[in-house]
């Protein structure tokens, strides 16, 4: 029987217990709960180092720091023992305890009542002598991003007054800081700990925009270069490779700016005469800019990417893409709308889906051309962000009454809530349960609507609650412009590729592979009309299959479609948090809101560094 023996403890008392022993010719394991052994760095003395460097370097003895006992099993003799061993977060074949590291640190905590930065050594004469970084887990906000968005780190450098290295550590993970910071529904945010725990959350979505904007505001450039992949498997790829990528929306660019920083060659096909997919044509200028986003497709197109607009992939292109690209990501949008089917919607004078509504107002403003008409009684049909964008969109038109007309109540609205605030404060008039039953035309012009109301039974597929028309309570209201906006799909068919029932492309959910094995898809053409910071997400995932295919390695190793359980993780919280409400984002007053001027103006750099301020860093 072999001799082992567990000292438990890495004090210079442990220490010495444990070379006694290993100078006997038993084997010993030392474990120790901190990254350091022996006593803090300002009492250790040169004595204390030779003793545990000798510790360190004994044949017998392996020491384990970082680690902890968690059970004792068995009996004298015969102990197994269930031990937990944390990452450093270091490289411990790289770090050379410079110190460099801790003075560009964002991350402070405090520690017996003083601040220290997550990253951290020991002092002269460390054993090891190397950094260690404080992690209890990725942060809430980080866990819940579809894009993996680096939110912690880049909140505490804007904390610090550091913009710039703000905007690249957001850029390592997602191509479009200045979009994302205007129209991303940020999940981040509904799981930030000092909304769900103390007071309102860290406004991480204004903090995006306003680094976004600092840089152009301060530098008036297009965006600077995107950071270096770090993925090291990537540089096996070799140059001569290209990828095909189908649509120039949010799923599309992600993968083309990543792929191109890794040196391989993107051509993007896009079918609109601009690129950005629903971002360019779905999304209103007084949300969206137009130059915001151009802006930063430019920076995209700089990485090397080629962007072919007007060039819509049919049944010829298709088969040609296959032919001559080494893999193919197909990243449509959903463009088609879904059909009312009502009595009389078919009439041509008054009548427009609220996706086509909002495409020609904005590709108005590209070519020139006048912009959709609508008429004094305008009413929207829809509870989505796109039936509120066309409201709003309706009144800046000229409509002196706009109703949206909902069939369930505003609980079950699948909109952003703070866009329905938005269009209660413009004016905008919301029916609740209640539905079109029948448009009513005269001289091929609608005129009125006639609706039915609803009352709410047992929840749906969808898990809301299920409208059943009240029999009896039919009523009419005055229309003369008709927006549906009750959902969209995707038109575009690719022979060959497998779809699910709703018409979507199905992919492996892991690696986002089709059932053609050199095509991926990702964004609203696998999980319909989604949100820019999903289909972002898509991307990032499509660009690991897609270089793991291109080096023919396995696709699913070592990944997962499963989010982190965040409930899980003991996270840090400060004793005494700081206090300080949440910043508004000032906005240009309602009765100012007749153009297509941004309406949300961004923080002001004030704002914005004492909003980071109130972070709790809790991923430490």
């Amino acid at each position: 029987m072999s001799r082992n023996a567990l000292v438990i403890g890495g004090n210079l008392a442990a220490v010495q217990a444990a070379l006694d022993i290993a100078e006997s010719g038993i084997i010993v394991s030392l474990v120790e709960q901190s990254p350091f052994l022996g006593r803090p760095g300002p009492e250790r003395e040169l004595e204390d180092t030779a003793q545990l460097l000798k510790a360190v370097k004994h044949p017998n003895l392996t020491v384990m720091t970082n680690t902890k006992v968690l059970a004792v099993h068995g009996r004298k003799g015969h102990f197994q023992v269930e031990i937990e061993r944390t990452p450093r977060y270091v490289d411990l074949a790289k770090c050379t305890a410079c110190g460099d590291c801790v003075e560009v640190c964002p991350v402070a905590i405090p520690v017996n009542d003083q601040a220290r930065t997550a990253i951290f050594g020991d002092g002269q004469g460390a054993v090891p002598n190397i950094f260690a970084i404080e992690k209890r887990g990725v942060a809430p906000c980080k866990a819940t991003c579809p894009g993996g968005i680096h939110v912690q780190g880049y909140v505490a450098l804007i904390a610090q007054g550091r913009f710039q290295e703000a905007l690249d550590l957001i850029r390592d993970a997602i191509p479009l800081p200045g979009v994302l910071g205007r129209v991303c529904y940020h999940p981040c945010e509904d799981a930030c700990r000092r909304g769900t725990e103390m007071d309102q959350p860290v406004s991480i979505c204004a903090l995006k925009r306003f680094v976004a904007d600092y840089e152009v505001e301060h530098h008036n450039a297009i965006p600077a270069p995107p950071l270096q992949s770090k993925r090291q498997a990537a540089q096996e790829v070799k140059s001569h490779h290209k990828i095909a990528i189908v649509g120039a929306g949010p799923a599309g660019l992600t993968v083309a700016y990543f792929l191109a920083q890794e040196g391989i060659a993107c051509e993007v096909f896009e079918a609109l005469p601009l690129a950005g997919g629903m971002l360019a044509v779905g999304i209103p200028d007084y949300r969206l800019p137009l130059e915001v986003l151009q802006r930063e497709i430019t920076a995209i197109e700089a990485l090397g990417v080629t962007i072919h607009l007007d060039n819509p992939v049919g049944d010829a292109e298709w088969t040609q893409l296959q032919e001559e690209y080494d893999a193919i990501f197909v990243g449509v949008g959903a463009h088609q709308p879904r059909q009312l089917r009502i009595p009389g919607d078919d009439v041509k004078d008054g009548v427009t889906p609220g996706v086509e509504f909002l495409r020609d107002v904005n590709l108005a403003s590209i070519t020139g051309k006048t912009r959709p008409s609508v008429g004094e009684n305008t009413v929207v049909i829809g509870g989505g962000n796109t039936a509120i964008d066309s409201a709003m969109v309706a009144r800046r038109l000229g409509a002196k009454q706009v109703t949206i007309l909902y069939r369930r109540s505003r609980p079950e609205m699948l909109a952003n809530p703070w866009e329905i605030d938005e269009a209660e404060s413009e004016g905008i008039q919301f029916h609740f349960l209640a539905s079109p039953i029948q448009a009513i035309n005269q001289d091929g012009r609608i005129v009125a609507l006639e609706c039915i109301r609803n009352e709410l039974g047992e929840p749906d597929q969808s898990g809301r609650r299920r409208p059943i028309p009240v029999p009896g309570s039919e009523f009419t209201i005055p229309c003369d412009t008709l927006l549906p906006a009750i959902g969209q799909t995707v038109s575009a068919a690719f022979e060959g590729l497998a779809l699910d029932h709703r018409g979507s492309i199905q992919v492996d959910p892991v690696t986002l592979q089709t059932n053609v094995s050199h095509v991926f898809a990702g964004g609203d053409a696998v999980i319909g009309p989604a949100s820019v910071i999903e289909s972002i997400g898509d991307g990032r995932r499509a660009v690991e299959s897609i270089i793991r295919y291109l080096q023919g390695r396995d696709l699913a190793q070592g990944r997962s479609a499963e989010r982190i359980d965040i409930s899980q993780i003991d996270y840090y919280t400060p004793a005494e948090p700081v206090v300080r409400a949440r910043a508004q984002m000032p906005h240009v007053s309602t009765e100012m809101r007749t153009t297509f001027a941004q309406a949300a103006l961004g923080l002001t750099e004030e704002q914005a560094v004492a909003e980071a301020q109130r972070c709790l860093a809790c991923g430490v």
